[in-house]
């Protein structure tokens, strides 16, 4: 297969070889709006050679007819200009203040960037594919202020997406996703380099228009299309690389196990070392050792390839244009032993033509087939606990079948705790297929004054879900085998019929859209789990792998719908409206109003409605500040909806319940007075002022926002009196508040030398304001609260505040426990009653009564960042390009869970840090607990202890590439060729002790690591 590619590469390049006959260009460049002919502008040939322009603009150079000459001049947009046929080329350069000209696709339409009210950025396709990764997404991480990427490394794992905060309970911070007018919860199916923007409606004045869908924002996402009078070219666009694992947590070795362990004082975990020697032999550097020193997390994974290819077809006619492409991609996962993969494959076509003057049709068709090999992610945490003293492989283990692996429990341990079980007896399937089609169709009824589309979307989507539980022998419990499969099929319909006027009259320019969308949305869903299989499966036999060879069936995990599927067919209604104005281009008015209706919820109607306002400073006659091109200022307000929350019944339910009356069964139904009522939308109401501006002849760029969104009427669970059964009920409130913006520099200065540097931050504060009476709602387990207050963020750390480590003193001893007293202020009862001792922890008494107890918990931290920002620099020197992002996360907090599972188990490892600074006497340690101490209930209480900082610094994207446009050799011309390397995460600078700092619900047990992907790029052009 790789040789047929490469062969293929070098039939194209070879194929495309022609000919070159030089000739004399003559012509003239233009400002595109005055028609004055500028002079000085360069013009540069791909061989680098090129000429300028006279004081009246003319210019005359010797140029192939394969050659693309490039015009450039200061405070002006490049343009490039193939040569073809042409003796004479006119040239009109577009004022980089016409920059601010550019359309930007919004609900329904589109508006240029001098007259947005609302915040909104655009993230073009030469940004996107430069992250090699599955989801497009990926590539917004460090790009756009206000927007949080959470990072997966596991093959195929699209990632967090979180627009300024969270502001619901239950119905997730995820953006609604519209592609080419569809409505999607996630766009893994679309490959990167098929988008040509990704716009990013962040406040609710830009996002108000699609009402119930959009309150955690939008993103609009096109994809490529061809272009009108285009010639057609071919294109293919590729990389291989590799992921390689990075931040490798350290686990304590078996030096530093056995020390660990002899301090405990445990004798039971003294003696498994000793059976460990006994049965692996003695270390023959250290007798006192077993001879086995196992690096799980070594042993479990490794470097693994990821690879893209790309291959369209874009072009266009007088009438019509289009777009045809497909593509591969496959990425391979860091566990071995295991089927842990990614591929998709894609094919996607765009059509646009106009039919007649007055109509234009066209549609596209966008389809993915995707396989994906899930690792079994208990591998990680078995890895993180697996004692080093433990072999992967032990021949002595006989009645291990097939594989002899190592298994704890023969060393007097209580789990097998070997990662290799779940990696060699455990495959775990997705097969996902996903199709977008769209149809539409657009009339001119009033020539460039009124205009009537419709457009037509569908969307299926199917997964069919399959895990197998091999049948084997641990050497002490023989495991059954299991079929668990699941189908989940979607079917989705959005018509939008919508009317556009379009008039300027005098000073005036006005928008108006009218409009309705029907959508439907219906799901179900099957599932099934089946043991003991005959025949037993095995990987060299999948054709068995069915359920109609279970002989048993696991009847608790047989059905067909659940609480996100209840009421699956969803119908929506919606009416909406916008009107824009503009007064002689300075003062903009903008408004939206849409009302929605479905069948979801108690109330079937919600409307949402946003005003904006915008004043173009600059274009005032009074205003002439020297070094100030372009300043306006806006504010808007709006309201959006939330329907991603579990339906409510809405009204109390009769339940069956089972007795027996003389030994007779008798079903009697009994009337629970609890029940779910959702009396109002989930609503969003957004405050935003901000400003553009643009500096030194556009070199410079400034934006920036300030926010205010209250989310009202919350679905929350609540208990009310008497009855202990909780109920959900719309009385929760949260508010995320911030400030963003970015700053950004780019200079020409020279023909061959151009450059740039920006960056951008922003910050966000997160509050829960109400939740219906209570001051608080729980969340986590009883081991690791988590807590939403009042006035607090939402689902915060909750739990006690270490402030040091008791250094010297006992419980038990009268003539110490002053030390204690003195070191933390509890009361010698108090310390008595819990025995504490030298190497406890001393948690923060925070109502002074000498007693540590519920009142003294407190808010340890929340897992959503206060503070993120982005910064990129690159350049570019004649056919090289140079590029590099960085970003960051601060102020937010995770909870180690990985030590903290102590509780439950613990007889397992430890990390190396902590295995290293454990106290061991007066003075060695005042953060970290003795070896004991880890062992004893008042240590294990979820504390700071457990909670660590997750802010980071990363170098998120290295991206260097050099182009051979239109490279000469022999008289004959390449195609244009660029070639690129990649680092993508290269390096991660953080304290928090674990792969990596981005965790997407603040909650570390077992998170699949994130690596660093170096790769090699090539794109060519027909």
């Amino acid at each position: 297969m790789r040789k047929l590619f490469i062969l293929f590469l070098f039939l194209t390049a070879t194929l495309s070889y022609g000919y070159a006959q030089v000739r004399t260009v003559t012509g003239t460049v233009k400002d595109s709006g005055s028609l004055i002919g500028l002079p000085g502008v360069t013009i540069s040939k791909p061989d680098g050679t090129g000429s300028q322009t006279d004081a009246a603009g003319r210019f005359s150079i010797e140029a192939n007819p394969t050659d693309a000459l490039t015009f450039r001049f200061i405070g002006y947009t490049a343009q490039t200009v193939e040569v073809g046929d042409q003796e004479t080329i006119d040239v009109f350069l577009i004022s980089e203040d016409q920059a601010l000209e550019e359309v930007v696709v919004i609900g329904y339409g589109t508006q240029t960037q001098r007259n947005l009210t609302s915040s909104i950025v655009t993230v073009k396709s030469e940004d996107i594919v430069k992250t090699p990764n599955a989801n497009p997404l990926q590539a917004l991480q460090g790009r756009v202020a206000g927007v949080q990427i959470v990072s997966s490394g596991a093959p195929g794992a699209s990632p967090t997406v979180r627009l300024r905060g969270i502001g619901s309970f239950e119905g997730g911070s995820a953006p609604l996703y519209v592609v080419d007018g569809m409505f999607f919860d996630n766009i893994d199916f679309l490959n990167p380099n098929d988008i040509e923007t990704i716009n990013v409606l962040k406040d609710a004045s830009a996002s108000a228009i699609y009402g119930v869908r959009a309150g955690n924002g939008v993103v609009l996402i096109e994809t490529k299309s061809g272009a009108y009078n285009q010639e057609a070219e071919i294109v293919y666009d590729g990389y291989y690389g590799i992921q390689n694992p990075q931040n490798v947590l350290k686990m304590a070795n078996t030096q530093q196990f056995v020390q660990y362990i002899n301090e405990t004082g445990g004798s039971a975990d003294i003696a498994f070392i000793d059976n460990a020697m006994q049965r692996y032999g003695r270390s023959r550097i250290d007798p006192n050792l077993p001879n086995v020193n196992t690096d799980w997390y070594n042993e479990i994974m490794s470097p693994a390839p990821i690879q893209n290819h790309s291959l369209s077809f874009n072009g266009g006619g007088e009438k019509t244009r289009y777009s045809i492409g497909g593509s591969y991609f496959k990425q391979d996962g860091l566990l071995n032993e295991q089927r842990n993969d990614f591929q998709r494959l894609s094919f996607r076509t765009k059509i646009d033509s106009r039919v007649r003057d007055w109509l234009n049709v066209g549609g596209n068709f966008n389809v993915s087939t995707a396989r994906q090999y899930n690792g079994e992610n208990t591998a990680w945490f078995r890895a993180y606990f697996s004692v080093p003293i433990l072999p992967v492989y032990d021949e002595q283990n006989t009645m291990a079948d097939p594989y002899k692996l190592a298994n704890a429990q023969q060393l007097g341990y209580r789990g097998v705790q070997n990662p290799f079980y779940p990696l060699m007896y455990v495959d775990n399937r997705n097969h996902v297929a996903k199709m977008l089609g769209n149809f539409h169709l657009e009339a001119n009824i009033i020539e460039n004054k009124l205009k009537f589309r419709t457009q037509y979307n569908y969307s299926l989507g199917f997964v069919n879900a399959r895990r197998i539980d091999f049948e084997h022998h641990d050497g002490v419990t023989a495991r059954q085998s299991a079929i668990r499969r699941q189908n989940t099929s979607d079917y989705d319909q959005v018509w939008d019929n919508f009317l556009t006027y379009d008039d300027k009259f005098g000073k005036h320019s006005l928008t108006a859209v009218l409009g309705q969308s029907w959508r439907n949305e219906y799901s179900e869903l099957l599932y099934a789990r089946g043991t003991a299989i005959n025949p037993a499966p095995s990987r060299a036999a999948e054709q068995y792998w069915y359920l109609t060879n279970a002989t048993e069936f696991d009847v608790d995990d047989i059905g067909d719908a659940n609480d996100a599927t209840i009421n699956a067919n969803l119908q929506f209604l919606s009416f909406f409206g916008r009107l824009s104005y503009n007064y002689d281009g300075k003062y903009l008015l903008y408004g939206t109003l849409r009302r929605d209706g479905n069948n979801k919820f108690q109330k079937k109607w919600g409307n949402f409605a946003t005003l904006g306002a915008g004043w173009i400073v600059s274009q005032e006659e009074f205003f002439d500040v020297s070094g100030i091109d372009f300043l306006k200022f806006r504010a808007s307000w709006g309201q959006l909806g939330n329907d991603g929350i579990a339906p409510a019944t809405g009204l109390p339910v009769l339940e069956e319940n089972n007795g027996a009356i003389d030994g007779t069964r008798i079903v009697g139904r009994r009337l629970n007075p609890t029940f779910d009522y959702i009396s109002q939308w989930e609503t969003t109401v957004e405050t935003n002022i901000g400003l553009d501006a643009r500096f030194l002849n556009n070199r410079l760029s400034l934006g920036a926002d300030y926010f205010i969104r209250d989310t009202r009427d919350l679905a929350v669970r609540i208990t009310p009196p008497v009855f202990r059964a909780e109920e959900r009920r719309s009385v929760g409130q949260i508010r995320n508040k911030g400030f963003e913006m970015n700053l950004n520099w780019t200079d020409d200065i020279h023909e061959d030398f151009s450059y740039n540097i920006g960056g951008n931050f922003a910050t966000l504060k997160n509050e829960v304001l109400g939740l219906g009476g209570p001051t608080y709602i729980n969340a986590g387990s009883a081991e690791f609260r988590q807590r939403s207050i009042i006035g607090q963020p939402y689902q915060a750390f909750y739990g006690y505040d270490v402030v040091g480590v008791f250094q010297k003193g006992s419980y038990a001893d009268a003539s110490s426990i002053d030390n204690l007293v003195q070191a933390s202020g509890y009361t010698k009862e108090f310390i008595q009653e819990r025995q504490l001792r030298e190497g406890d922890l001393i948690f923060r008494d925070v109502n002074n009564d000498g007693i540590i107890d519920d009142e003294d918990r407190m808010v340890l931290g929340s897992y959503l960042p206060t503070f993120t920002w982005g910064g990129n620099i690159g350049f570019r020197y004649k056919k090289l390009d140079f590029q590099a992002l960085f970003q960051g996360q601060h102020g937010y907090h995770i909870l180690n869970r990985k030590r903290g599972e102590m509780i439950f188990t613990n007889d397992t490892n430890i990390d190396a840090d902590l295995a290293t600074n454990l106290w061991r006497g007066e003075g060695t340690s005042n953060s970290y607990p003795s070896a004991s101490g880890l062992r004893r209930a008042w240590n294990q209480n979820l504390s700071s202890y457990f909670i660590e900082n997750g802010s980071y610094f990363r170098l998120q994207n290295v991206r260097l590439s050099y182009s051979f446009l239109g490279k000469e050799i022999n008289g004959k011309k390449w195609p244009e060729t660029r070639v690129t390397l990649t680092a993508e995460r290269p390096l991660t600078v953080f304290k928090y002790n674990g792969f990596n700092p981005e965790v997407s619900n603040g909650v570390d047990r077992e998170v699949y690591p994130v690596p660093a992907v170096y790769t090699l790029g090539v794109m060519i052009k027909l």
